[in-house]
């Protein structure tokens, strides 16, 4: 072997190593990226996502993309979810609902059983399709008692039964908080969750929908909780 011959085998014996060397860091150095889109009840500062996102480990980056006032049609129509699946998730977390219910207007209005079904199937069949994994979250419950001061009014289970069923047929994850909320809000009564709620829009009241501080604090580890059931892959990213 000529001189020239081994000291380019040489060279490019070095340069394969560097690259074998460099794969592993670049490998750790990569972050999971999680995406959360919704309405209000999920949005910072009036959520459970900024509580969320704490909850995680350090090897993944978690993107608050839900917006106020949002509904599975307006979100659509608004752009905010091109740019959701802009950011390139590895997993999208999809909650809607309360703004989706009658008298909420034209723009954001959706039927339970054709428009949002339609819209839900639309947010999980374009996750995929850029290589996301999709999953679906019922919707916070509202903190509103009925006379009786146990048990909430609750008027979202047409729009959670058919999420659910979005979920069974196209084979999502289900993170049923919907259910979870009900669970805790009605377990602390009309007077354990004044903690969990921010000012009411006139003096002296509390808001029964959104969540302050506290309250995402209280509502984030349900979400935990159940991705953990359903999501095991996604679970493993928790926080321990």
């Amino acid at each position: 072997m000529s001189r020239r011959v081994f000291l380019i085998t040489l060279f490019l014996i070095c340069c394969a190593s560097v690259a074998l060397a460099a794969e592993p860091a670049s490998k750790a150095d990569h972050k999971l990226r999680v995406v959360l889109v919704g309405d209000s009840t999920v949005a910072e500062k009036s959520g459970w996502g900024t509580a969320f996102i704490k909850l995680l480990a350090p090897d993944v980056e978690c993107i608050n993309a839900a917006r106020g006032g949002q509904s599975s049609k307006s979100f659509l129509d608004g752009g905010n979810w091109k740019k959701a699946l802009d950011l390139k998730p590895d997993w999208v977390l999809i909650q809607f609902g309360h703004n989706d219910q009658p008298g909420k207007g034209p723009n954001r209005e959706t039927d339970p059983e054709t428009t949002y079904r339609a819209n839900l199937i639309r947010y999980v069949d374009e996750a995929r399709a850029i290589g996301a994994k999709p999953v679906l979250v019922t919707s916070l419950v509202r903190r509103t008692f009925q006379p009786d001061k146990q048990h909430l009014r609750v008027d979202l289970e047409p729009y959670v039964a058919a999420m659910k069923k979005v979920a069974e047929e196209k084979h999502v994850p289900l993170v049923d908080l919907h259910a979870r909320s009900k669970e805790l809000v009605e377990k602390l009564g009309p007077e354990g969750v004044k903690p969990m709620e921010p000012e009411g829009k006139t003096p002296g009241s509390l808001d029964g929908t959104h969540l302050n501080e506290r309250g995402g604090e209280m509502i984030a580890p349900l979400v935990a909780d159940e991705l953990r059931k359903v999501a095991p892959e996604l679970a493993t990213h928790l926080a321990k």
